[in-house]
């Protein structure tokens, strides 16, 4: 069995695989300057040297990526869109499938293993892991980007019909396409994403709480790989895990410093565009590079802290002070609304919704994989305890109605200043200013906003520091406490690809990026959901 003195050993009955391998034995240390460095050899190399050569062609050749960029783009949507839904889906039932299983007897570190957190601190927890940016981002602008195209109804030249063709027509009736509007909303950030994060966290956490492996996405695939897990093919999936967090999280971070961007020119009259964009990304860069210096308790715990403090103030604001009473129906008719259109919105194949089933949902599920080794392993740090009944349930449910009530506030409340009040700002700006719009048409508008763009720029510094811990873990073949310089180096180029790919393409560039490394990994993930149910197998049940 490996020794991991950054593991916990498995409390009570457990199986634990018997290994040779040592963490950190491929790894090469050595000083540049006062700096040390301990990094796994190969994935390192690879995945950094890869990443830093991408980030310097596209600067270098800014005027000929763009184009690659949108051909890429419409080349993935077109042949991927349904493979990308139908592993949504298979995510989904797997995740149903271990909740009925016996497999949810199996607790994640030993059948005596007991909780590290309690319920409420960890609900908290998985919450503020997912989802972050892209609530802010989406909060406003996805909801009223729905109802205004379900509301248009269906017909279209050459009798072909527009996106709502599989949820079905509400032209001209505002309720219907508020209703439409929204399941489609909650039906992107609701138990699909959550199923993602939690196939790849409880494989993380049954090999390395329950197994003894390291915590790296290479350690889930032992079953089927065996000791060759540590050579190449590990190698392989490791550095795929890294290209995959590396441009998810560039793409969040492109998000948010385009909305803090556009907040900052509706408040301070700051010119809007990409030179402010990339100076706001570097600047923010920074913040994060000393959080990352401070250390995981000093930076990313209290930043966490006062996010969360800070977003649960503006969604009770936004509840008290917009429309209470449809808030409050709102969110269980738009829970019911999405149970509804489940089948629809879920079908992989015979789509003649184009932009939704690509542009939105097939986006979305390659974000959230891409996504997935950053918020599924820090899931999997903090659910050690949990059984896989309880792990799955509280994963896939809580974090999903949360989501679900922050969209129906916000969306909800843009919808009805719209329909309600006839405030036309909030349909007619762009995705990024949305939010700002919605606010301005409320109380102490000034306050609210600045809020929202402290909000978007700690969650910038929070992801950036977070993702720099997972990365440089798998990228330090396992080692929990590796030198902080790496760190450093990972948020910084974190930052400049993020400013590669607004100056090489904008939103476009981002969203290619994301759905290219989210193919391979999605890939990835279907393998892991095997070999999860062949380790989960060999476990003692409480």
């Amino acid at each position: 069995m490996t020794e991991n003195t950054d593991m916990i050993p498995p409390e009570g009955k457990a199986n634990p695989i018997d290994t040779d391998y040592q963490v950190g034995q491929d790894n090469v240390q050595f000083n540049i300057g006062p700096f040390g460095l301990d990094i796994h050899n190969r994935v390192f190399m690879i995945s950094g040297l890869t990443i830093v050569a991408f980030v310097f062609l596209t600067l270098a050749f800014q005027s000929s990526v763009g184009p690659m960029f949108e051909n890429l783009l419409s080349w993935l949507y077109t042949n991927f869109d349904w493979f990308f839904l139908l592993s949504g889906n298979i995510f989904v039932l797997a995740c149903l499938a271990l909740v009925v299983s016996p497999f949810g007897k199996v607790r994640l570190g030993g059948t005596e293993a007991k909780p590290d957190y309690t319920y409420p601190g960890w609900f908290a927890m998985l919450f503020a892991a997912g989802m972050g940016i892209g609530l802010m981002f989406y909060g406003v602008s996805e909801p009223m980007s729905h109802f205004q195209t379900a509301v248009g109804g269906t017909a279209a030249e050459e009798g072909m019909r527009t996106d709502w063709a599989p949820l079905g027509a509400a032209e001209g009736d505002n309720e219907a396409a508020r209703r439409l509007g929204m399941a489609a909303t909650i039906y992107h950030w609701g138990m699909h994403p959550w199923a993602i994060y939690a196939v790849l966290a409880l494989g993380l956490a049954l090999f390395a709480y329950n197994k003894g492996l390291p915590l790296t996405v290479r350690s889930i695939f032992y079953p089927i790989l065996g000791e060759r897990v540590w050579g190449w093919p590990g190698h392989v999936i490791d550095i795929l895990a890294v290209f995959s967090t590396i441009f998810g999280l560039a793409t969040s971070l492109g998000l948010g410093s385009a909305q803090a961007t556009a907040g900052l020119n509706a408040l301070f009259n700051i010119p809007d565009g990409n030179t402010t964009q990339v100076i706001l990304v570097l600047c923010i860069t920074a913040v994060a590079l000393v959080s990352v210096v401070a250390g995981l308790d000093k930076g990313v715990k209290r930043l966490s802290e006062i996010n969360m403090g800070l977003a649960l103030l503006l969604l009770l604001f936004v509840i008290i002070v917009g429309p209470t009473l449809a808030i409050i129906t709102g969110f269980f008719g738009n829970l019911w609304s999405y149970a509804q259109n489940f089948p629809g919105l879920s079908m992989p194949f015979g789509r003649e919704d184009a932009n939704f089933s690509q542009g939105w949902t097939s986006f979305y599920w390659a974000w959230w994989i891409s996504w997935s080794p950053f918020v599924g392993m820090f899931i999997a740090r903090v659910s050690r305890g949990r059984t896989v009944r309880e792990f799955i349930v509280c994963v896939l449910l809580i974090p999903s109605a949360a989501c679900a009530l922050w969209m129906t506030a916000f969306g909800g409340t843009a919808i009805s200043q719209y329909v309600n009040e006839g405030y036309e700002a909030v349909v007619n700006a762009g995705l990024d200013l949305r939010l700002f719009e919605m606010l301005a048409a409320m109380p102490l508008a000034q306050i609210t906003s600045f809020i929202a763009i402290v909000l978007v720029i700690v969650f910038f510094v929070t992801s950036s520091d977070s993702g720099s811990l997972v990365i440089d873990t798998i990228t330090a073949g396992g080692k929990m406490e590796a030198p902080t310089p790496q760190r450093v180096f990972w948020a910084s180029f974190e930052g400049l690809l993020a400013v590669a790919l607004i100056v090489g393409g904008g939103l476009t560039a981002l969203q290619a990026m994301a759905v290219s490394t989210g193919l391979p990994f999605t890939i990835i993930l279907l393998v892991g959901c095997f070999s999860l149910y062949k380790g989960l197998a060999s476990e003692p049940r409480t």
